[in-house]
């Protein structure tokens, strides 16, 4: 799809903000999959610092670092800096250093390079930037340098103390950083319900947090728990929502915010602390790939995974980034943001999955928009939509549920990187929906581009609501169809759209209301 450009958007404020690209959900190109998102405004930009999945892959992370940056004034513009960090430049790897290797676990080792996890990145005392990265499981924590935001980042060393030894109390993984003028505050930990080989008679309370020299690598602290994990929570605000992994920190007015998965998997939630050292009371969940929760919902409105993401704040407004999942598996994530709400005592209700979420406000509905930026996504059966698909006991792919409908992407020699997006395996009954849409009143009705053989109806606001037309369809090739209002034009003002299929089984690739 080609973004519309050039319109105008209202906020929630009333102010106008020209923008000149939508704000879509994932907010990066379809082609791109960057999960672990943790977003920082540098110098007026936004940067999004991520692990790098692959289309299609059978493992996590299986790409090199790259970076995104929009204006904070734009946040629908996005641009690529490129590779700022390869695997092979960590000295785990196989680079020169010039010191010994601190010892690491290979429980997980597959012989092949290890893979480049969830980073963060600080702006240091010194004005340099600061990347922190953990090569998959190996319990150890890099960091490397940048003179720039998003410019190529050297390796600078290994976080350990002086001597060059590290605590052994916790898992020393997804690594959050925190530089202010009080000092440098690195989090960290991993905290799985089974012990993971290597893991058996380790201690790991929970998300853990270290002091750091300004050399920003230097260990000046013992590490101490900032947040209860599952062998710590019972009896503590974390009981029900334990921290799992996906540490992420930021400072805003008079609190700290610790953003981490829970044992949940699918949702980001929060504490807060009046200080960097914790503890971190347990205060809520801001974000679920799911919607699970939000507004008491009990039901998936898409298949779950894994969460990691982080608050920013731009202007007065808040967002959140986290990511969600593709082509039925854990291993093809993209990120998703979500605007905020920061209450007057700090705390952050939970905020729902969009189509929209760095728009501004709803998009236009007089529009041509590809299906894979649907927020909702569910087969017949509501009780089936569960977690994604994981790799099997030896390693291998599972194979996915007959029923389950997912965002993918194959060939297309006219498409952006050649390839086109959609929605395969809408069985009947399956259902997409996209949040939020802007009508005038006067549509007449909205052409979707399919194949397959079967019957696709078109309603808003509720996914079960009664369609207000319909359009059958039996071509192996995509193709466009159109369904007309008739009768029912959809009301002016803000509404979520759904497509659901009536019978048969169909691939749905764009839909565009006229």
């Amino acid at each position: 799809m080609e973004a519309l450009e050039n319109h105008d958007i209202k906020l929630d404020k009333g102010r106008e903000l020209k923008m000149k690209k939508l704000g879509l959900n994932p907010y990066l190109p379809f082609w791109e999959f960057v999960p672990d998102g943790e977003p920082h405004l540098f110098n007026g930009r936004v940067y999004i610092y991520g692990s790098h999945d692959k289309a299609g892959a059978q493992a996590f992370c299986v790409e090199d670092y790259v970076c995104w940056s929009a204006p904070a004034e734009d946040l629908g513009d996005w641009r690529y800096e490129g590779v700022i960090y390869r695997k092979e430049q960590d000295p785990i790897n196989g680079a020169p250093y010039d010191k010994e290797i601190p010892l690491y676990d290979s429980a997980f080792s597959t012989g092949q390079a290890h893979l480049l996890y969830a980073p963060d990145v600080a702006k240091g005392p010194d004005g340099r930037y600061y990347l922190y990265y953990s090569l998959d499981f190996t319990n150890i924590i890099s960091v490397a340098v940048c003179d720039t935001p998003a410019g190529k980042y050297e390796f600078l060393d290994f976080v350990a103390r002086q001597d060059g030894s590290r605590p052994d109390v916790g898992r020393w993984f997804d690594p959050a950083v925190l530089s202010e003028e009080g000092g440098n505050y690195l989090y960290y930990g991993f905290c799985p319900p089974v012990r993971f080989p290597g893991m058996e008679k380790l201690e790991i309370p929970g998300a853990m947090m270290v002091r750091l020299a300004d050399d920003m690598h230097t260990i000046i602290s013992e590490p101490v728990c900032v947040a209860n994990g599952c062998d710590t929570a019972k009896g503590t605000s974390y009981e029900e929502h334990p921290f799992f992994e996906a540490s992420s920190i930021r400072h805003y007015k008079d609190w700290y915010y610790l953003v981490y998965s829970s044992l949940q998997g699918h949702e980001l939630c929060y504490g807060m602390s009046r200080t960097p050292e914790g503890p971190f009371e347990y205060r809520g969940v801001i974000h679920s790939n799911g919607d699970i929760g939000y507004q008491g919902n009990e039901l998936a409105v898409n298949y779950t995974g894994n969460n990691h993401g982080g608050l920013v704040q731009v202007g007065e407004d808040y967002f959140i980034f986290g990511h969600r999942h593709t082509h039925g598996t854990a291993f093809s994530r993209q990120g998703v943001a979500e605007k905020v709400t920061m209450l007057e005592d700090g705390t952050i209700p939970q905020t729902e999955m969009t189509s929209c979420g760095l728009n501004g406000g709803p998009l236009p509905a007089r529009g041509r928009y590809q299906t894979y930026i649907a927020c909702h996504l569910t087969e017949r059966d509501r009780l089936k939509v569960g977690q994604v698909v994981m790799t099997g006991p030896e390693g291998g792919m599972l194979e996915l549920p007959r029923e389950m409908p997912y965002i993918t992407q194959e060939p297309w020699k006219d498409g952006e990187k050649g390839v086109r997006p959609y929605i395969c395996n809408m069985r009947s009954g399956a259902v997409c929906g996209f949040k939020y849409l802007s009508f005038d009143g006067d549509e007449t009705g909205v052409k979707v581009l399919a194949r397959g053989k079967g019957r696709i109806g078109f309603s808003t606001d509720m996914p079960d609501k009664d369609v207000l037309g319909s359009v059958s369809l039996d071509s192996a090739k995509f193709k466009e169809m159109e369904i007309s209002f008739g009768e029912n034009p959809v009301p002016a003002g803000n509404h979520a759209v759904y497509f659901r299929i009536l019978d048969g089984s169909l691939d749905f690739a764009e839909f565009e209301i006229i």
